[in-house]
């Protein structure tokens, strides 16, 4: 399912109609709307005109066939997260994933998180 856009990063705005469309699935404008709605004060015409935009910018696909277009991300949750990623271990921790990992990891991690990580870890060292 992943489109040639790995270079074009949504914007925050963006990202937050996509995490709606990977929550409930392929959507009308007014779907869209109602459930962003839930959480911030946005007009039907800036979720259409943004959904407009991200179309032609290929991070969601639009299906035409009938008189309310559907919009549905054009990639998986997790292609756009490990693109955005790459980007900001790129940017902001010189291409070091250890360096990325070591900052995001504090005092605020939880115990639960911290063992979800050490599974990870685990998996990964039995892959290779």
């Amino acid at each position: 399912m992943a489109r040639d856009n790995e270079g074009i990063k949504p914007t925050e705005a963006e990202l937050s109609l996509l995490n709606v469309l990977w929550k409930i699935g392929p959507a009308t404008v007014r779907q869209v709307h109602d459930a962003i709605s839930a959480t911030q004060t946005t007009g039907y015409t800036t979720v259409l005109k943004i959904l407009q935009i991200m179309h032609e910018k290929t991070l969601v696909t639009r299906d035409e066939s009938n008189r309310a277009h559907v919009y549905a991300p054009a990639n998986s949750e997790g292609f756009t997260q490990s693109s955005l990623l790459k980007d900001l271990a790129s940017k902001a921790f010189g291409g070091s994933t250890s360096k990325l990992v070591m900052r995001a990891l504090d005092e605020s991690t939880s115990k639960e998180e911290i063992a979800d990580i050490r599974q990870l870890l685990n998996e990964l060292d039995q892959q290779s």
